[in-house]
């Protein structure tokens, strides 16, 4: 999720323009389909942050899809795995769900993805479990602060760095209920279970995303576009109960690399779509 981490509570994903996410403060075929973490007012923030190398294509302007979504290469931050640009028809699909299933090496983390509440994230996240872009890739990042409890998944090259070469528009939640630990009411609850998109700042979506595993408290600043079933609940909490690695500037860290390695073995549609 991250390279570094200031000593915080905000969620951040590192890409290339080291950007921190704009809050909490400023987180087969057969079945189709991290840098710092900035506390204020016990709230947090996901952000992607990173910083990769400009390539010689940097010269020729950047593609975008021409559907609704707008899907744009970001060449200032080449894709991690090599995976074409989602496809983008004129009508996005915007009804049903897509149960995916995702075994890791800490047990199963069975994910259902629903359309309607982020549709053209939901068609992204599909587009690269297709090419395989998420398998075999560590989840970076663990939190345990009282109002940021999760796990961040979906850089391949396990640095919080890495994402798919292309970006995207927000799909940000309107129905969430206030956080009760903020008094300001800005914040909201981004509730136990949830399945949401990690980014570096407005419109940056790319591939990393979080799994809440406890309560936590953000501005609604991430596209939740799915949950994770009960199975999954059970994974999650086995992974935050062996805690964060230990730094020898912080021994006892409440944000970093979860002790438990937990690797995405290989996601998958578990129904057709």
């Amino acid at each position: 999720m991250f390279k570094t981490r200031p000593v915080s509570t905000t969620l951040v994903i590192n890409t290339p323009r080291l950007r921190p996410l704009q809050d909490l403060g400023t987180i087969g075929r057969a079945c189709k389909m991290r840098r710092a973490l900035t506390s204020a007012f016990a709230a947090a923030v996901l952000v992607v942050s990173g910083g990769s190398v400009a390539t010689a294509s940097d010269s020729a302007p950047p593609r975008t899809t021409h559907g609704p979504c707008q899907y744009s290469q970001t060449p200032e931050e080449p894709s991690a795995r090599r995976v074409p640009l989602p496809p983008d028809p004129r009508r996005t699909p915007v009804r049903g769900t897509v149960d995916l299933a995702v075994p890791t090496s800490q047990g199963p983390l069975p994910l259902r993805l629903e359309r309607a509440k982020a549709p053209c994230t939901v068609q992204s996240f599909l587009h690269l479990t297709r090419h395989g872009f998420y398998d075999r890739t560590v989840c970076h990042r663990l939190t345990a602060y009282p109002t940021l409890k999760v796990l961040q998944c979906g850089d391949p090259t396990g640095t919080g760095e890495g994402g798919p070469g292309y970006k995207y528009k927000d799909e940000l939640p309107v129905d969430l209920p206030p956080a009760a630990t903020d008094p300001t009411g800005t914040r909201r609850l981004y509730g136990r279970g949830l399945l949401a998109m990690a980014n570096a700042g407005p419109n940056t979506n790319g591939s990393q995303f979080f799994v809440v595993y406890g309560d936590s408290a953000l501005r609604p600043n991430y596209t939740v576009f799915g949950t994770v079933g009960p199975a999954g609940l059970a994974t999650l909490d086995k992974v935050a109960a062996g805690g964060i690695e230990p730094t020898a500037e912080n021994p006892a860290p409440v944000d970093g690399t979860p002790v438990l390695r937990t690797e995405l073995l290989h996601v998958r549609p578990s129904c057709r779509h």
